[in-house]
């Protein structure tokens, strides 16, 4: 458990710095210099494509910072929705996974 802990704590680190270099990106493109209409058409296409990156990781950000809160419960490697312990290999490949297999499939989550 103190592994995950460990390598839940550096993805977590990871994703705030993540997410603070989109915001400081978007902060650059909100105050563009002028340019032409193509130029503008290809930095909004690229606007969205931040936006979404910031949204996704905004989003596995709170999933960490969740699952770091149920390692401090002690519940880290229960599963929040039956209380069964969630599969050693599921956490391994996703370590801010609080639902065991069957109840993820049951909500349509990975």
């Amino acid at each position: 458990m103190e592994q995950r802990q460990e390598l839940l704590e550096t993805l977590r680190d990871e994703l705030i710095e993540r997410v603070d270099r989109y915001k400081v990106h978007k902060m650059r493109l909100e105050n563009p210099l002028d340019r032409d209409m193509e130029e503008q058409a290809i930095e909004l296409e690229n606007e969205d494509v931040i936006d979404a990156l910031e949204d996704e990781a905004e989003e596995e950000l709170r999933q960490v910072m969740h699952a770091l809160e149920r390692i401090e419960e002690g519940e880290g490697e229960l599963c929040e929705r039956c209380g069964e312990p969630i599969d050693a290999r599921r956490l391994e490949v996703i370590p801010y996974a609080t639902l065991c297999l069957d109840c993820a499939e049951s909500e349509g989550e990975p």
